[in-house]
């Protein structure tokens, strides 16, 4: 994987930029409420800078970004989680996975994103329309994946994600995916929450965590205007009394690889391969679909691929 831009002026802000992009897990109310809260904007930004997306692009796939990063806040070794919608709207549906190490990738599968007039608002449900929300998940003791899915109800992917756990997994849960953008359309502040209410949290708990999230500030802003993670849900949440478990980095990140894509060519029906290398066009360029990292192959390599050297 190439990173075409990666976020920060030079190497200090780079470093600064990623000790910040962390998933912080805690609990409310003596356990009875499982939470994750997200620092993602740099992840967003180099998401943004590799796909070459627009507003519209950068939200649609950045909440999807973040939301799988929250979903894979209690996966361990090599264990995954894989988002997916289909649709019939104009994003036409998209795929994004991440990992136990923190690890986000993923694509849109139209881009741009066709708009009749420019963005008004932050409602993107007629941009999905109809169409089905799927969650895998790959456990390390598991022979097969978890697979479940439920229609797109709201066009949100944070409430559409809410009623898959209540309906799927029957666990009430609670998405909050902000970015926020500034006059320029630069995103300044990326970050998303996650509550899950558990059993044995009374009637009373739930209705002080409603209030509180009814007030609470957009995430995206917040992190913005320099605001810490901790300090986000220390403030907002001190009546239910949160108590931080654990962090880990997210970083959007693809183990792709010009080895991986030259191995991919190998694969090809031997007809085509050798027409690839008689006539090209030269380069030819295959790129990743989940980080849109470039590969480019010259005649010569392709004629080294043919005779099975190593270009």
């Amino acid at each position: 994987m190439i990173k075409k831009a990666p976020y920060g002026k030079d190497l200090k802000a780079r470093l600064k930029a990623a000790s910040k992009d962390r998933l912080y897990h805690f609990t409310l109310s003596e356990g009875t409420i499982r939470g994750a809260i997200l620092h993602a904007t740099r992840m967003i930004n180099e998401m943004r800078s590799n796909h070459g997306l627009g507003i519209l692009e950068t939200l649609v796939l950045g909440h999807a970004y973040m939301a799988a990063a929250l979903m894979c806040a209690n996966l361990k070794g090599d264990e995954r989680i894989g988002l997916k919608i289909d649709c019939t709207g104009p994003v036409k549906g998209l795929y994004v996975e991440a990992n136990a190490f923190g690890e986000v990738r993923g694509y849109l599968k139209n881009v741009p994103i066709p708009m009749e007039k420019p963005l008004e608002n932050l409602d993107l449900a007629p941009f999905f329309a109809a169409g089905i929300l799927s969650v895998s998940k790959v456990f390390r003791e598991a022979k097969q994946p978890f697979t479940g899915q439920v229609e797109l109800k709201y066009g949100s992917i944070a409430k559409d994600l809410a009623y898959y756990y209540s309906t799927s997994e029957q666990t009430p849960s609670v998405f909050n995916l902000s970015v926020k953008f500034d006059s320029e359309g630069n995103v300044t502040g990326a970050g998303a929450l996650l509550l899950q209410v558990m059993p044995g949290a009374d009637e009373s708990t739930v209705d002080i965590l409603e209030s509180l999230l009814s007030r609470l500030p957009s995430i995206g802003t917040a992190f913005a205007e320099g605001n810490e993670a901790l300090e986000l849900i220390s403030e907002n949440f001190e009546k239910l009394n949160p108590q931080f478990l654990g962090e880990h980095r997210i970083e959007f990140m693809c183990h792709c690889s010009r080895d991986r894509v030259r191995n991919m060519l190998t694969m090809l029906p031997e007809e085509d391969l050798r027409d690839m290398a008689l006539n090209g066009p030269f380069p030819v360029e295959i790129k990743c679909r989940h980080c849109a990292t470039p590969y480019r192959f010259n005649q010569k390599d392709l004629s080294k691929i043919m005779s099975g050297i190593n270009p």
